[in-house]
């Protein structure tokens, strides 16, 4: 790599990170070292042609994870699901299989999103409770495997939900006849009023005149069913979208209540099962069994008409044979885990191979089953909640604390993207749907009513806190004065007042999209508009100086700085969705709408920097004050919009600020991690990754049920952060060029396959510091990869 072009910008603050994988402690160089780096652009050649072959594609299976003992509760438990049915797999010491059932869309009278039920399995004599016991989360087959023995004789569960049907699997199979049963185990069984309530629950903080009790209903069980059991949760009522809709004066926006008459339960069948009761169902001895549990949500229903549905669905599934169905199932997992993957291995050291479990090995075993995770939560009707998902479990082992999470059912923006950004790079188009659909469909809808409402003129802002519905969460927007009485229509508290980088960050989001599917539609009848409509809200609520740029006050940098002109998120996003939309294929802006992009990027205020000591770097703001939170709102030119990254000229601005942010960390929603890698600081990108992949739950026995936090486990936003810095550490983009390795450590081998904007794929092999084997797909893109040789510490 010795004729290869310059990047530009040659400054970099040295980062020495830890040896042996992050272990050891960093240490930060004060001095800007100037230094060019390197780089090969791949078209040219210079590799052998019997280099540029693709790498075999790696397996899911060495990151399955195996147990030899049961667990005592579900703090013990396993995920699987199919996008967007969840469980919480576990068996006890008993010998009894259990699981939660956990749907994208079960959300009760009180907006929270619970759990479907719990169901247990049980065979007599019990295989599971003795000698032999093995439980396996298989990856590749997205099923999970309990082994166990009677007398000496094998006998195996298989648990799985189907791909592309709304039914949970628990098969068995032995050497010798054992009898089985399933049973439906209650939490929800009478009115319940709950003790206290969460941030994003509607009557938090409420006055004493306004505020109601949360009260949980209970769940109906269906009574002497001839063909299985069943129970569903009915909504008799809605408590928040009617209220909080016509406090905030939006009654009249598009939207529907999502609550009102939503009913969500399972039915459970058993080939050849008879009913023992309402809550109890047997299967006769046999060595073979098949109980099936089907789930469904559907709005408007009663439990009758909720009961009809899914048993259609159930005739209809069975129908179509369960072979043709387990193979459907099998091909689906086969493609998800054929899009993309990381496979890290430390490297030799003096010719002998590390031993197992090294960082490597952590680093992409959590990255794995962070997508496994995803991918059986992603496709569900809503997008992944981003404190609990649907694998919420309860801290006390009683049923009822599954229902729980911290910080309520609302949506935080700022936490709320962090599981989708890291969707592009892996083809995990699928999964990032329902974030569009929620956010790009009705709450973007909301949003322009709400501007036109409050403020008469046209536009979106994109409020930080919201209810599926579009509403600001009560607490948020203050219970004081309805907004048809106030003057200031704004919500009253401050952590988010002024808060609106959620609009460019979604169109950034959206126009990226594009950028790797080439999807025309999604473009013209999605991200273009929802884009324009977010640059005329800036572009009508402020005013302008003297100079001709906006001057954005008053306003906010993220929940951290309270008093600000011109805050860099806003600007950063602003900038960068110009800058995108302008580049989008001719033809994809109308005349009028390319010409207010571009009179519009005018406006936009420069990027804010600051000086301390006589060395400049990124600000949070043109003008700052008052620090509330522990975000750092001046990186956000470097991620998500990457103004500001290790091959640009201003990348020392951003390495100067991220030297001497107030807060760092490796954990919960802190980004610190892709700041690093975007900077081209391999050495501090893996120590942080080293440090996130590692920090899992203590309380919890899976690995990648990260958290508590700052929200609950398992923290979707941890686990989202360390996919989109695994990725940005082997592959970033910037318009068609593609650079390869910029801040890889030396260290650290690789397998990797990774997706890029306009359809493209790259692959390759990294062993001892060097891109050894590698292949783009199409070979058009050849001329747009560039490799370099990273920020390498000295």
């Amino acid at each position: 790599m010795t004729n290869g072009q310059t990047i530009p910008g040659s400054k970099s603050i040295l980062v020495h990170g830890a040896n042996k994988g992050g272990a050891g402690r960093r240490i930060w160089s004060a001095a800007a070292a100037g230094f060019a780096v390197l780089c090969l652009g791949l078209a040219s050649g210079l590799l052998p042609a019997a280099a540029r072959v693709a790498v075999p594609s790696a397996s899911p299976d060495a990151y399955n994870i195996v147990w030899d003992t049961p667990s005592k509760d579900a703090l013990g438990s396993m995920p699987l699901g199919n996008g967007d049915i969840g469980l919480n797999v576990w068996v006890e010491a008993s010998g009894d299989v259990l699981f939660y059932i956990g749907k994208t869309d079960s959300w009760d009278d009180n907006n929270r999103l619970v759990k479907v039920g719990r169901v247990r399995v049980s065979l007599r004599p019990n295989p599971f409770s003795g000698a032999g016991f093995r439980q396996e989360l298989r990856l590749r087959q997205g099923e999970i495997v309990v082994d166990g023995q009677v007398g000496g004789k094998p006998v195996q569960a298989r648990i799985w939900v189907e791909a592309d049907n709304p039914v949970i699997h628990v098969e068995t199979e032995g050497a010798i006849p054992l009898a089985a049963t399933a049973a439906i185990e209650l939490w929800r069984t009478e009115k319940t009023t709950l003790p206290s309530i969460e941030v994003s629950d509607t009557y938090f903080s409420a006055p004493p005149d306004k505020i109601q009790p949360t009260v949980v209903e209970p769940d109906t069980v269906f009574s002497n069913l001839p063909d299985g059991i069943a129970l569903c949760h009915h909504n008799v009522k809605s408590v928040g979208p009617e209220l909080s809709m016509r406090f905030q004066d939006l009654t009249n926006a598009p939207w529907k209540d999502p609550l009102l008459h939503r009913t969500f339960g399972a039915f459970i069948r058993a080939e050849k099962g008879s009913r023992l009761n309402d809550r109890r169902l047997a299967s006769p001895a046999s060595a073979r069994h098949q109980i099936s549990v089907y789930v469904l949500t559907e709005q408007p229903a009663t439990p009758e008409s909720w009961l009809a549905s899914v048993r259609k669905i159930a005739k209809k599934t069975e129908s179509m044979g369960i072979e043709k169905r387990r193979a459907a199932h099998l091909a689906w997992w086969e493609g998800f885990w054929g899009r993309s993957h990381i496979d890290i291995r430390d490297a030799s050291r003096d010719g002998i191979p590390p031993r197992p479990p090294t960082a490597g090995f952590d680093v992409s075993r959590g990255y794995a089953l962070q997508r496994f995770i995803n991918a059986c939560s992603g496709r569900g009707a809503y997008p992944i909640k981003f404190n609990g998902n649907i694998f919420t479990v309860g801290r006390s082992g009683k049923p009822g604390d599954a229902d729980y999470r911290l910080w309520g059912p609302g949506y935080w923006w700022q936490n709320s993207r962090l599981p989708y950004i890291g969707s592009c790079a892996s083809g995990d188009f699928d999964l990032i749907q329902p974030f569009f659909k929620m956010f790009g469909g009705e709450i973007f809808e909301v949003s322009k009513y709400r501007t036109r409402r409050y403020f008469g003129h046209p536009g979106a802002y994109f409020a930080e806190c919201v209810f599926p519905w579009g509403a600001i969460f009560m607490q948020s927007y203050g219970w004081d004065v309805p907004a048809a009485e106030r003057a200031d229509k704004l919500q009253t508290a401050g952590w988010h007042k002024w808060e609106w980088v959620a609009g460019p960050e979604l169109a950034w989001m959206m126009l990226e999209y594009f950028d790797y599917t080439g999807d025309a539609a999604f473009l013209k009848t999605k991200a273009v508009p929802l884009s324009l409509e977010v640059m005329t809200f800036f572009d009508r609520h402020y005013k302008t100086d003297a100079a001709g740029k906006l001057v954005m006050h008053p306003s906010q940098a993220l929940e951290t700085w309270w008093e600000c002109t011109n805050p860099m998120p806003e600007a950063a996003g602003l900038r960068a969705i110009a800058a995108r939309l302008l580049a989008l294929p001719e033809g994809s802006l109308a005349a009028a709408d390319r010409a207010f992009v571009l009179a519009f990027q005018k406006k936009i205020p420069e990027l804010p920097v600051r000086e301390e000591g006589g060395v400049r770097m990124l600000a949070p703001a043109e003008a700052f004050a008052d620090k509330k939170n522990v975000e750092n709102p001046e990186l956000y030119a470097v991620f998500p919009f990457r103004l500001c990254s290790f091959e640009k000229p201003n990348a020392a601005l951003g390495r100067q600020a991220l030297l001497r942010v107030l807060d760092q960390g490796a954990f919960g929603w802190r980004q610190d991690d892709v700041f690093k890698a975007y900077l081209g600081l391999e050495m501090a990108a893996q120590e942080n990754v080293v440090l996130r992949a590692r920090k899992s739950d203590p309380d919890c026995r899976f690995p990648a049920f990260w958290g508590p936090n700052y929200d609950w486990t398992p923290d979707q936003d941890h686990g989202g952060v360390l996919i989109k810095a695994v990725q940005s550490m082997l592959l970033q983009t910037d318009g068609r060029a593609i650079y390869l390795l910029p801040a890889w450590p030396k260290d650290w081998d690789v397998d990797f396959k990774l997706h890029a904007p306009f359809k493209t794929v790259v692959e390759g092999r990294v062993k001892d510091g060097k891109l050894q084997s590698w292949t783009v797909i199409p070979d058009s893109r050849r001329a747009d990869v560039i490799v370099t040789e990273g920020w390498r510490s000295k």
